[in-house]
Formats: C-alpha cells, structure tokens, sequence
C-alpha cells in the first residue's frame, strides 16, 4: 500500500472542508522545520493562537492600570535618585532616559537587519540577533531608575497636556513591555505579532523621552 493512498497527492484532492490545506511536502523548508514527511506547504503561514495575545495584552493592561494607581494615590515625595556625577535627580532622569532610547534605537536597526529590512544590509545574523537581545536587555535596566524616580518623587500627575501625555505613556510603555515579554515565550503566533508589539515598545519609549529628557534638554540645557 503506497502513502497515495492515504495523503492526497495534488491540491485537487484535498478536503476544502478541513480547517489546515491538506498539502504535504518533503522538501526541507528551513533548518528549523520538523522532520520529513510532516511540513505543511512553506507557503502556508503559521496558524498563530491569537488567545494567548489577548491574555498578554490584558496582563500587560493589568500592569499599566496599577503602575497608574500607584502613582496616583502615591504622595510623591520630590526625590527619589541621587546618582554621582548628576547634579540632581532629574538631570539624572533625563540622561538616563536618552541611553535608553539611543538603546532602543539600536534594537530597532538590529531587528530591521535580521528581517533583512535595513537598506543596505543583507541577513543580520547572530551578531544583530545578539545586538538586538542585549540593547533591550540594557534599555529596560537603565529605564527601572527613570520609572523608580517617576512614580516615586513625581507620581502620576497631569496639570498640564505633556505632563499628562508623559505619565500615560510611562504606564502604557511598561505593559506593553510585559505583553512582549509573554509572547515572546510562544513561537506560535502570526508573524505580524511581535513585530506590531515590539514597535508599541518602541513608540511608547520614544513619546516618553520626547515628553520628558528632550522637554528637559530645550528648557534647562545639556548639564550633567
């Protein structure tokens, strides 16, 4: 008994009832592919489970409504950091938020090289996956005593529209980051998932330090 007999052997023959194409290959499709015999076309796009986004979008909601809670039923105390070589905590706040966003940058290039979409480059490779890991590894470190200093001495606070814009920003950004987090730990969802979060995150960090250190740079100057 030949395997035609039990798989269809052209798209003709395959049940349209079905929920998956029933088309079956034996061509390698990628160093990655399970073994032979059991990939589905290349051409057929991952099927995703977009529940488990919902559940990380409402984790990472969760997050952001407490971050707002906390910082506005906190008493803010008017300073929180003092770190050598910065005059004050808000000199220190704005600096610190500038590396963070020059990192994002970063993982921003990093990951247009490894989805061959920065102009110029062809295939990152492990060094822009490396790169790209690292330079949020080191975004989010450098971000937690910005944040510390925020809710802790500031508080969430809106009299007026950038300083509202800014405390909206700084929940929405840390639960977002968390949805991230959560999908990364799937590698089964739709290929436009984590490239749509990971774009949130970074428009999240970069209204924050335009609401805050470049607000901060224009008014006060670039003293440490």
């Amino acid at each position: 008994m030949s395997s035609s007999d039990f798989w269809p052997t052209n798209e003709t023959d395959a049940d349209i009832t079905q929920p998956v194409q029933q088309h079956w290959t034996t061509e390698r499709v990628g160093w990655d592919s399970p073994s032979p015999g059991w990939e589905v076309d290349p051409d057929e796009p991952p099927s995703g489970n977009f529940g488990r986004v919902l559940i990380a979008m409402g984790i990472g909601s969760l997050v952001a409504v407490a971050l707002g809670v906390y910082g506005s039923a906190h008493d803010p105390t008017g300073a929180a950091i003092s770190l050598a070589g910065f005059s004050t905590g808000l000199h220190a706040k704005a600096w610190l938020a500038s590396a963070s966003f020059a990192l994002v940058i970063v993982q921003l290039l990093s990951a247009l090289a490894m989805w061959g979409r920065l102009p110029g480059v062809r295939g990152g490779g492990p060094t822009s996956a490396w790169l790209h890991r690292w330079s949020g590894r080191l975004a989010v470190l450098i971000s937690l005593p910005v944040a510390a200093h925020c809710l802790y001495a500031l508080g969430f606070q809106s009299f007026d529209t950038r300083v509202l814009l800014h405390s909206l920003l700084g929940c929405f950004f840390y639960g977002v980051f968390v949805c991230k987090m959560i999908v990364l730990a799937r590698d089964d969802q739709k290929p436009w998932v984590l490239p749509v979060i990971g774009g949130l995150v970074f428009s999240g960090l970069t209204g924050l330090w335009l609401t805050s250190s470049l607000w901060f740079f224009s008014n006060v100057g670039l003293q440490l």
